[in-house]
């Protein structure tokens, strides 16, 4: 029988965030299917000294990426599409799936952006286009309820993770020790992990925290921190993703306070590294973090909550060791084999429709 020749859409290692680092962990898993012909097309992929002139930079990706695309395309028999909201949307997703219905492929969007209701609401050319894929994926079933109350039926394949490539350790008596790895933008509110940690250091003076990522709004997030007189506040930059585990090793408790959200990886890899977890309730976090159950839970917005929250964690040490507990079982639900046997029965499914 014919290998299934899919063509994985998605950002490369080189782009920052959760989706670049789930584009490879599931490029890598599905190659091991003897079934599978897996290859990579990257989004924004690599265009030499223009990468570094602002506008000339933008038009350049979407040159090398169309022309890339219509060739590639052609090969395959199915286009899987990872995808953000609004111009990621309209510049990488809308060309697969010109391409796919000009070739006669089949197309998978793999939609990933807490952003999601507001861009089917408010762009026009979400909906239709989106109806025109042959099938809608998505990584949490807070985005498949979205795309519902829209009319869209959508099917939930999880992220992947796997917890053996982190550093698990018990944790109980804590130390006032914390960390923010997000991207440094504005939809994950940082500065209310800021405001929170002024707090925290008015009863620990000794606390410490580590920002890690990079972003836009880095150089802003610095000033607002010796604003607040924060001590002890590291901005370390992006650390590489073979370095996270050891990263996380350091620490003792999360904090994550986004305004929107997906599905966060990161909540799923301190869960797998034994590292309790303070999160806001935003978009699909509540669809993977239970709140006092594998995690604590806060409104959006309320940094007085993400420091009660915080010194629960430091003075008890038996609610710390049950949330931990009980994240290390959760997590078992992203392992590779499954979400990988999903994605694989999917791309037979399209397959027996052509």
């Amino acid at each position: 029988m014919d290998r299934i020749r899919v063509l994985l859409i998605a950002p490369s290692k080189e782009v920052l965030g959760g989706q670049s680092v789930q584009a490879s962990r599931l490029m890598a898993s599905l190659s091991e299917r003897p079934e599978l012909e897996m290859a990579f097309q990257p989004i924004c992929p690599r265009i030499g000294f223009l990468g570094r002139i602002k506008f000339v930079r933008t038009m350049g990706y979407i040159v090398v990426f169309w022309t890339t695309l219509a060739v590639r395309a052609w090969r395959c028999d199915i286009l899987h599409v990872f995808s953000a909201s609004y111009w990621s949307y309209t510049l990488w997703t809308l060309p697969s799936l010109l391409f796919a219905k000009l070739y006669g492929k089949k197309i998978i969007l793999n939609y990933r952006d807490g952003q999601a209701e507001d861009h089917l609401r408010n762009w026009r050319s979400a909906l239709p286009t989106i109806r025109r894929m042959d099938r809608v994926v998505t990584n949490s079933g807070f985005l498949k309820d979205v795309f519902a109350r829209f009319g869209v039926k959508a099917q939930c394949i999880f992220n992947v993770i796997d917890r053996d490539k982190f550093i698990y350790r018990k944790r109980g008596k804590l130390r006032p020790v914390f960390l923010h790895n997000r991207i440094l933008e504005p939809i994950y509110n940082i500065e209310c992990a800021l405001r929170a940690f002024k707090l925290i250091q008015e009863r620990y003076p000794e606390a410490d925290l580590t920002v890690s990522h990079s972003g836009p709004s880095g150089p802003s997030l610095e000033k607002f921190a010796n604003q607040l007189e924060l001590r002890n506040t590291r901005f370390i930059g992006r650390v590489p993703h073979a370095k996270i585990a050891e990263l996380y090793d350091q620490i003792d408790i999360y904090i994550t306070t986004p305004n929107f959200d997906c599905m966060p990886g990161s909540i799923l890899e301190c869960f797998s590294s034994g590292l309790p977890v303070i999160a806001t309730e935003a978009g699909g976090i509540p669809y993977i973090a239970a709140n006092e159950v594998t995690a604590l839970l806060v409104p959006r917005d309320d940094h007085q909550a993400v420091a009660r929250s915080a010194f629960r964690l430091l003075e008890d040490q038996a609610l710390v060791e049950r949330l931990t507990a009980n994240a290390w079982e959760e997590v078992l639900r992203y392992a590779v084999e499954p979400v990988r046997d999903q994605w694989t029965a999917l791309y037979q499914e399209l397959m027996k429709e052509r």
